[in-house]
């Protein structure tokens, strides 16, 4: 296994397998990931930063937003609030190796990095995902790796949790990532994959992307150690 203490890693964590459908919070799995963060930074692999998604809960109230009449800003404001709370959970389960605050845009990220903590980020601003967070803040840092914990174990060639003949990808471009996110086999409600803002961010930048299964952080501490897990999408065409 290959020890990439060279590399620069973010790691974005999605609100969906953080919380249930419901919005509790799978507290157990919040510990788990803070102290795998720590102990491969114990180990010399540069986890920096960590985006976290807004899962059920960050839904929820922009749906009561829309209800009482907020615009769709305001709701994405609202659902920002949520993914902020999840990061602090993050912070929390960190400790004193963590950046205690959560930045609030591009420029305090840049300014907590100075710290060597690790940053912990929700969302930035309204209209912009936290896959789009991820890659802009990956990109800020000058992250060589950016590996998005989602529910599936990587990108497949239809909805896995609709279709059960769909097959893993295990290596992409990311032109051919933005061709399944446009294909009209992903309809409303499928699995949710890097948006195209996302893609086209890590794409000019440069950076690794790996998509797997983050309900189990194994997954997760292989891919910063270098092994292959999940879908690897390259920023240009041959791979590696």
């Amino acid at each position: 296994m290959r020890k990439t203490n060279d590399e620069k890693i973010v790691l974005k964590v999605g609100g969906s397998i953080i919380q249930n459908n419901r919005g509790e919070v799978h507290v157990d799995l919040v510990r788990e990931y803070a102290l795998m963060i720590k102990e491969l930074r114990k180990e010399g692999f540069d986890i920096t930063a960590v985006i976290v998604g807004g899962g059920a809960v960050s839904k929820r109230f922009a749906s009561y937003a829309r209800k009482l009449g907020a615009s769709e800003g305001v709701c994405d404001v609202v659902g920002i609030q949520a993914t902020r709370l999840n990061a602090y959970l993050f912070i929390a389960a960190i400790g004193d190796d963590a950046y205690q605050v959560v930045p609030r845009t591009l420029n305090e990220v840049a300014q907590a990095s100075a710290t060597g903590k690790v940053i912990v980020v929700g969302g930035l601003q309204p209209g912009q995902s936290t896959s789009a967070v991820a890659a802009l803040v990956a990109e800020r840092l000058r992250a060589n790796k950016l590996i998005n914990a989602t529910d599936v174990k990587g990108v497949f060639t239809s909805d896995p949790k609709r279709n059960p003949e769909a097959k893993i990808i295990p290596k992409m471009t990311t032109k051919e990532l933005q061709d399944i996110v446009l294909s009209s086999a992903y309809v409303a409600g499928g699995y949710e994959l890097f948006d195209l803002i996302a893609l086209k961010v890590i794409e000019r930048a440069g950076i690794l992307l790996v998509v797997l299964d983050g309900r189990n952080t194994d997954n997760v501490r292989l891919a910063v150690k270098g092994e292959h897990v999940g879908t690897w999408v390259y920023p240009c065409p041959g791979g590696d």
